[in-house]
């Protein structure tokens, strides 16, 4: 069995509805819902100007392999209606693969683990509630170290609530 860490984002439409929708779909497709974390609301990170997101951090097991992990998510991503047009833009859905067991794997279609999970408090905090001892792989860190060394300065709010 494989444990896969995915970050859920969205900002337009309608997005905890999307988010709600996303979570349904993995656990149909992909596997069993370990954890969640609270779902956050974050300014834009790398491309400022657009709306807020909402993001949240789920913790699934699986049978499937990485790349099987990726490509489904992509068509879940699809289906609800992700266009990728803008680097960092705005978005109906993302759905990120964070961590895949503790594996490292660097391939033309992925990279785990996600090479900006250090950077990112809209993607450290949530992953800091529901894995905070996880060690980073490559960098040898927990999520609560990353997060204590973090230079990112957005703001990111817990909703309550929520999902």
């Amino acid at each position: 069995m494989n444990t896969v860490y995915i970050l859920l984002g969205a900002n337009l439409g309608e997005p905890i509805s999307q988010i709600k929708l996303s979570i349904q779909l993995i656990k149909d497709k992909i596997g069993n819902l370990i954890a969640n974390s609270s779902l956050y609301k974050s300014e834009a990170w790398g491309l400022e100007d657009q709306p807020k997101f909402y993001n949240q951090v789920l913790i699934i097991e699986t049978v499937l392999h990485a790349e099987d992990c990726l490509r489904i998510c992509q068509e879940i991503e699809l289906a609800l209606g992700r266009i990728r047009e803008v680097k960092w833009g705005t978005r109906v859905i993302d759905i990120d693969l964070l961590y895949f067991n503790d594996l490292i794997i660097d391939s033309p279609s992925l990279t785990i683990p996600h090479p900006y999970i250090h950077e990112r408090n809209f993607t450290l905090i949530p992953l800091v509630e529901v894995a905070p001892d996880f060690i980073h792989p490559k960098l040898n860190k927990s999520n609560v170290q990353l997060l204590s060394e973090s230079k990112d300065s957005l703001l990111v709010q817990k909703i309550k609530n929520a999902v």
